[in-house]
């Protein structure tokens, strides 16, 4: 009994010297490990999750990710087929797809990111120079085919358009394409690649930029000019009615006028028939008021008919 008590207290004394030591290690869902042996790695990869054993002290546990992980290059200066210099931001995921290999070739994960700026760098700068810029930025030509308006074309606000050939989704598939033959000698899997902005570098930007509102200025002279020669032709023709109507009312003014003249003209003939001494002393005596007035001196003869009859008026009062 004392025996098998003494060996129960020596086996738990070994797992607890295995645990304090490293024997025992965990692999979870995420993991993939690689066991070394004084750097040298034994057997394959373990990718089951679970509690795994290793020879304490010599042996060595090499974690690995399973998940898809990201890739994210910087912006590179790279010259199109129609000579554009533009920056070229690309993205892209990727995993382990071989631990083994992995950890022989580029060791880790930083190891791995770096050779991937290599050669996502590389694929995409071959891709790009030899595409003009338009296959860069379109995907498709609906653009074109959805033209815009035959009064835009008459304000010279619409440029012909390139037409593309493959577009950017195709350049893209192309560049993971060239990509994908490269990276699995590294135990990598490229999963995607995507451009995340494309621009131009700063001096064809600021060319760009100027083109662009000086575009904007002969667009603005051409819809001021527009309008001008609009206003033009409303004030045309609002001088044009304006004459019209001033011509129909002076010639109704007029024909009033004569209609008036020659009514006043027939009351003056019946008058003049009935009395016509009468009428031409009423004649008169409106031109004396018409033309004297309190500082007039008039003159008069002694034979004058109109001091006659103030004489007679004098004589006679009513």
């Amino acid at each position: 009994m004392r025996q098998v008590i003494i060996m129960i207290i020596v086996l738990i004394a070994i797992i607890i010297l295995f645990g304090i030591s490293g024997a025992f290690y965990t692999v979870n869902e995420t993991q993939q490990v690689v066991v070394t042996q004084f750097g040298q790695p034994i057997g394959q990869p373990i990718t089951k999750s679970g509690l795994k054993f290793k020879l304490p002290f010599i042996q060595q546990v090499n974690y690995f990710e399973k998940r898809i992980l990201e890739w994210d290059g910087e912006p590179n200066q790279i010259p199109t087929k129609d000579k554009k210099y533009i920056l070229v931001d690309t993205t892209a995921r990727w995993k382990i797809k071989d631990a083994l290999k992995f950890l022989q070739s580029v060791g880790n994960e930083t190891g791995g990111q770096a050779r991937l700026d290599d050669i996502l760098d590389s694929a995409t700068r071959d891709a790009v120079t030899n595409q003009n810029l338009v296959e860069a930025v379109r995907n498709t030509n609906r653009i074109i085919e959805e033209k815009t308006t035959p009064e835009d074309d008459s304000m010279g606000q619409v440029e012909e358009l390139e037409k593309i050939e493959q577009g950017r989704e195709l350049l893209t598939r192309a560049i993971l394409e060239e990509a994908s033959k490269i990276v699995p000698q590294y135990g990598i899997e490229l999963i995607d690649i995507r451009i995340k902005r494309i621009n131009y570098v700063a001096d064809v930007q600021e060319k760009v930029f100027e083109r662009m509102i000086s575009e904007r200025k002969r667009a603005a002279e051409q819809y001021r000019s527009e309008g001008q020669g609009k206003k033009a032709e409303i004030e045309g023709k609002r001088a044009k009615e304006l004459n019209q109507i001033e011509s129909d009312a002076y010639r109704v003014a007029e024909e009033l006028k004569g209609k008036a003249d020659a009514e006043a003209t027939n009351i003056y003939a019946q008058a003049y028939n009935k009395s016509p001494e009468f009428y031409a002393f009423l004649k008169t005596l409106e031109t004396y008021k018409n033309t004297i007035d309190k500082s007039t001196t008039l003159i008069l003869t002694t034979d004058s008919e109109y001091l006659q009859y103030l004489q007679r008026s004098e004589q006679n009062p009513q």
